[in-house]
């Protein structure tokens, strides 16, 4: 398998029509295929790794609809980024972690069952007891064939010995927790039978006793009645530990760590005990919860035989029971297998374990909040129970703010993250991007203008120069217009109009240039516009995303302004039961006002009108997005909100458009509702302003406003 890198440079470089190659084959290589370079994938070619700027943008739709870049940045954790670019793979997200976590866990449980968990110490244990009993009939062939006879009392006495040993043989019960205990009590002859016996009671109990407390399978290995006083003490103190916990009460776990801490390494608090004692327990729980009643009884019985002591098993049990009650979602989880592999109990206890571990996992990726919570979830243990690749993701997402913050995008306040003016400037400017990118696909951006002038940008007509014109010399035209006159065309000196005769043919050309042949681009004049933007923040905006868009349209309007108008003044105005100027920056951020009733646009207008009699612009227009007519307004210095609304609002509310006309404040209304009510309310202040109305879609708001604005920002022309 090989992978391509072209330098993005070349992408859209032209093959250039060059000789052909040496063997006929065809033209030569351009300059794409010369600089890509080819190599074979060994997995180190790594994928770039994201940009602050793809982040920001990434968060950008969300910290426009929720106002909370916080939240925006956990969406993004959870939902993972999407590159778009073939050559650059996805970012998954916790959820895709997640499922990765559960396919794992699937997989194991459809490859295993819990059939007869037992059946490999059952089979060990017959095996042992055959290995003895061939120990004792070794030993009796071998004496035999020494050929000396023993005497009648050491016949009897090795007779009666050998006896003894196969009575209990044969008499071991067939329970294996007491067939357990009944072989401890056992003298083997047989010094291999012995030795794998110890083995495999050793085994087990780590394997069983181990999952209660660290090292209480060295402790039960041949302990003293002293021992088990001091383990059965253990289990009770953490058993009333644990019971006062369950009470609500916070118990101090400082006398119990003194006595008991070698038990439970690290714990500091009755929290970290809990949590060591759960992980341990937690599979043997899950195993005893899965088995069918008969194979628990059996289960039950072996742990009893591990133990050889019952005060002790009967505090274990009493230690199982509390900490289930202590735990939300109880000790240990049913599995259910439904594969073919068949597991024993070692077997079972360690895939149980991986089960709880991946369950474990799934839990603490579900309840990260924030990226700080990302910090303490165990990367070893990710990439032991997926892989690296989920480790380095986990990696990449945990960066994501700090990258940001390294970008000078957002501000840490305590726990919470805010946007930068930085920050909210590229929101800005990725809103504005994403707007005039459709303005393109949809044909809208033409900007016819009306008027030339000076000094502003290059439109695509000419012009002949005048003085004072800036010099932005179409230089085609003017060197046509020279060379249409005599004294520039070939052939026999002439005397042209300007006294100065051409250059006979053949000899080196000189063009001469006259005042009249000089042209130069038209340019819009410059202008100076003041707009103050209205946005209904009324209860019904939050509907069929018109708050949304209209926010998306102010973060625009004043990325626009700034980068393309700097000289032009915008202020953003919220209404509802009244008016409030906003701060630029805080736009993107901005959150709905929730469950504020009434659609102030009086209050809205009065402060627009007062805004704009402070600006020394000549232009001064009002931009109103709104989805209803006027339902409150001032009186008497108190706000008045019925709805329908009254005769008075719709008067009081007209009266400031007249104020406003008079002003010479033009206003413009963008209707996001075609009710009747607001279609008559909006043609009377068009009449009333000779401003404009619109009617336009929330999704295709921002393509109105900003076509609207750069037009009407450019709409005079000087011939």
């Amino acid at each position: 398998m090989t992978h391509w890198s072209p330098d993005r440079r070349d992408l859209d470089e032209a093959r250039p029509a060059g000789p052909t190659m040496p063997d006929g084959g065809g033209t030569a290589a351009g300059p794409l295929v010369q600089r890509a370079r080819f190599g074979r994938w060994d997995g180190s070619q790594a994928v770039p790794d994201l940009s602050a700027d793809e982040i920001i943008d990434a968060l950008t739709d969300d910290v426009i609809a929720e106002g909370d870049l916080g939240e925006a940045l956990q969406r993004l954790l959870e939902r993972g980024w999407r590159s778009g670019d073939p050559a650059r793979s996805d970012l998954p997200g916790l959820a895709a972690l997640r499922e990765r976590l559960r396919a794992r866990r699937d997989d194991l449980l459809k490859r295993y069952k819990l059939g007869d968990v037992l059946a490999d110490v059952r089979a060990e244990l017959k095996s042992i007891i055959e290995t003895e009993r061939e120990g004792i009939d070794r030993r009796l062939a071998n004496a035999a064939e020494a050929g000396a006879a023993p005497s009648p009392e050491l016949a009897d006495l090795l007779s009666g010995t050998i006896a003894k040993r196969l009575d209990r043989l044969d008499a071991l019960p067939e329970d294996l927790g007491e067939r357990i205990r009944a072989l401890e009590e056992y003298d083997f002859l047989e010094p291999s039978a012995r030795g794998r016996f110890e083995a495999l009671v050793e085994r087990l109990r780590r394997s069983v006793l181990d999952r209660y407390a660290a090292g209480m399978a060295d402790a039960v290995r041949g302990m003293s009645p002293e021992d088990l006083a001091a383990n059965r003490a253990m289990v009770r103190d953490l058993d009333h530990l644990l019971q006062q916990q369950l009470a609500g009460a916070r118990p101090d776990p400082a006398e119990f760590l003194a006595r008991h801490g070698s038990l439970f390494p690290g714990a500091t608090t009755v929290e970290g005990i809990i949590e060591q004692l759960a992980e341990r327990m937690a599979a043997m729980q899950s195993l005893l919860r899965s088995l069918t009643t008969a194979q628990r009884s059996e289960l039950n019985s072996l742990i009893d035989g591990l133990l050889r002591d019952d005060r002790l098993r009967w505090d274990l049990a009493q230690l199982s029971a509390t900490l289930d009650q202590v735990l939300p979602g109880g000790l240990g989880e049913r599995f259910r297998f439904g594969g073919e592999e068949e597991l024993g109990l070692e077997g079972a206890l360690g895939q149980l374990e991986t089960l709880g571990r991946l369950e474990a996992m799934e839990a603490q990726l579900d309840a990260a909040e924030s990226p700080v919570d990302l910090a303490g979830i165990d990367r070893a243990n990710l990439r032991e129970l997926v892989d690296d690749e989920a480790a380095r993701n986990l990696d990449t997402l945990d960066d994501l703010a700090t990258r940001l913050e390294a970008a000078g995008y957002l501000t840490r306040a305590g726990e919470r993250l805010e946007l930068t003016p930085r920050g909210s400037r590229r929101i800005g400017q990725k809103v504005l991007d994403d707007l005039f990118a459709r303005l393109r696909r949809d044909a809208f951006g033409e900007h016819r203008l009306n008027r030339a002038g000076r000094g502003g940008e290059r439109s695509e007509g000419t012009k002949p120069f005048e003085f004072g014109d800036a010099f932005d010399l179409d230089l085609r035209e003017t060197l046509a217009n020279a060379l249409a006159r005599p004294e520039n065309a070939p052939g026999p000196p002439v005397m042209g109009s300007s006294g100065v005769a051409p250059r006979p043919a053949g000899e080196a050309r000189a063009i001469s240039l006259a005042a009249p042949d000089f042209v130069v681009y038209r340019t819009e004049e410059s202008t100076r516009t003041s707009t103050v933007l209205l946005v209904d923040m009324s209860r019904s905006m939050l509907l069929r995303g018109c708050f949304v868009a209209a926010k998306k349209v102010a973060v625009a309007l004043e990325t626009l302004i700034r980068t393309r108008y700097p000289r032009d003044d915008l202020t953003v105005v919220g209404f509802a039961y009244y008016a409030r100027e906003l701060r630029p920056g805080t736009l993107a951020e901005l959150s709905w006002h929730g469950y504020e009733y009434g659609t102030n646009l009086q209050h809205g207008l009065l402060l627009a009108r007062r805004i704009l009699a402070r600006s020394g612009a000549a232009n001064r227009q009002v931009v109103v997005i709104t989805d209803g007519e006027p339902t409150a307004h001032f009186q008497d210095g108190q706000v008045e909100f019925n709805y329908p609304p009254t005769r008075r609002t719709i008067e009081e509310t007209l009266r400031e458009v007249q104020r406003c006309t008079k002003a010479g404040i033009t206003i413009n209304t963008f209707m996001l509702e075609r009710s009747r009510a607001l279609t008559e309310f909006v043609a009377q202040v068009t009449r009333l302003n000779r401003g404009r109305a619109f009617y336009a879609e929330p999704e295709h708001l921002g393509e109105y406003v900003l076509v609207d604005f750069v037009r009407g920002r450019t709409e005079h022309r000087r011939p």
